[in-house]
């Protein structure tokens, strides 16, 4: 075995059919960490002249004068093979030590153990406790098994798998209440669309709104736009929005309820002509029932036209960034407008995103970050619960690792990072409240 720095074209390759593969451990994604004050190393294992084990590892410098080193989703090898990963472990080590490397951070894309749809451990189900107890005999500290969203990358997601699916059997597998949501979504005229670069501050605009309600700090635009030029062209990135016609839906709305006064008229014209026998009771029932359900398709009307007056004819409800690679469509981060919430638009715009993975043959549909608390009290559950409707199953990840190479200034580095996002955060609390 041989440990080599490798080129673009052969990692790319290599890491597109690797069975733990995602957009992170790419060329693309190194580019764009450049981008964001980053440096790229494309290193890995030949034998026999086939690459056997590589990574991205991205690399910077810390204010203390020193490197840290992330290789984003882990290293791409089997790790159930000690004798690979020690000798990767030494290799990589050597290498960041030369570059005044403090540590370097994993978080392997493999699950620990699998689970079902309602978070429960799968009796029998696979594991990946070896390839875990392998770093932790090679010296890796293990985060912690977090239940929060509290590493880089999120340890907990929720899954659809996509091959050899179709939207039909899709649809079956969803909650009856999520399937009437999505009809709801289409009786709406809710649609959804690519934006393109000239409207990234639209999808900026609809994060920082959430940011503000779900209580985050968003990227700047700046990074939306450095994300779109590296990942874009390539079919890495796209972003849906999804949108409204307030003209259109006036006039179906009109529509309905000239309908619903008519089904009436032609019931009671029945009904005084005895053209057609009916029992009083449900007659009277029916036609109480009609009317309860004109007026409530009268108020939605009005508040139509008061969204058309002020907000205009094209309403844009929500958005999500979505993140493409062989082995699936992952869906990295989005948000809706509070004030739409009522037109449910996530669920549409998700459905696309599960579409889109099956029609191009993609493995299976992420929609990335949960919690690893199941219980829907939970003040995050929500997220879950929405992403269960789906259908699907729970991933718990093997969690985050550092390989620590030099500890004095690894304890030195982590007690700054920790008052650095103290300051940070309070900075953006009082930035509210101003």
């Amino acid at each position: 075995m041989k440990f080599v720095k490798l080129e673009e074209r052969e990692f790319d390759k290599f890491a597109s059919k690797h069975p733990n593969s995602s957009f992170y451990q790419s060329s693309s994604w190194g580019h764009l960490k450049e981008a964001n004050g980053w440096s790229m190393h494309l290193l890995g294992i030949k034998n026999d002249n086939k690459i056997i084990a590589g990574t991205l590892l991205l690399s910077k410098k810390t204010p203390i004068g020193y490197d840290m080193f992330y290789a984003p989703r882990g290293f791409l090898l089997d790790y159930d093979n000690y004798e690979v990963l020690d000798f990767f472990t030494d290799n990589i080590k050597k290498y960041a030590k030369k570059r005044k490397g403090i540590f370097i951070k994993i978080d392997p894309y493999i699950s620990y153990q699998e689970r079902d749809i309602n978070g429960n451990i799968v009796e029998n189900g696979n594991n990946n406790k070896k390839a875990f107890d392998n770093l932790l005999r090679l010296g890796y500290k293990h985060f912690g098994f977090n239940i929060m969203q509290d590493t880089l990358q999120p340890r907990w997601m929720f899954v659809t798998d996509t091959k050899d699916e179709t939207i039909d059997s899709i649809m079956k597998k969803m909650d009856p209440k999520t399937r009437q949501i999505l009809h709801k979504c289409e009786k709406l005229g809710i649609y959804t669309r690519e934006i393109d670069y000239d409207e990234l501050p639209k999808f900026k605009d609809i994060m920082e709104k959430t940011g503000e309600r779900r209580e985050f700090i968003d990227r700047p635009l700046s990074y939306y736009q450095e994300m779109y030029k590296h990942l874009h062209n390539k079919g890495i990135l796209k972003i849906l929005v999804a949108e409204i016609n307030m003209n259109d839906l006036i006039k179906k709305t009109n529509n309905d309820i000239s309908n619903l006064k008519k089904e009436m008229d032609e019931r009671t014209y029945k009904h005084d002509n005895n053209i057609i026998k009916m029992n009083e009771a449900k007659y009277q029932s029916k036609q109480k029932e009609t009317q309860k359900e004109i007026k409530r398709i009268e108020a939605n009307l009005e508040k139509y036209k008061n969204l058309l007056e002020t907000d205009g004819e094209v309403i844009t409800l929500g958005g999500i960034l979505f993140l493409i690679n062989n082995n699936e469509v992952l869906s990295l981060v989005g948000g809706s407008y509070e004030k739409y919430m009522e037109f449910q638009s996530a669920y549409l715009i998700h459905f696309e995103g599960l579409k889109y993975a099956i029609e191009h043959g993609h493995n299976r549909y992420n929609f990335y970050g949960i919690v690893g608390d199941f219980n829907e009290k939970n003040e995050l559950g929500g997220l879950y619960t929405f992403k269960k409707g789906f259908g699907g199953y729970v991933v718990e990840l093997i969690g985050e690792f550092d390989l620590i190479l030099n500890k004095p200034l690894y304890y030195l580095y982590h007690c700054a990072f920790g008052i650095y996002h103290f300051v940070k955060n309070l900075k953006a609390k009082f930035s509210k409240v101003k």
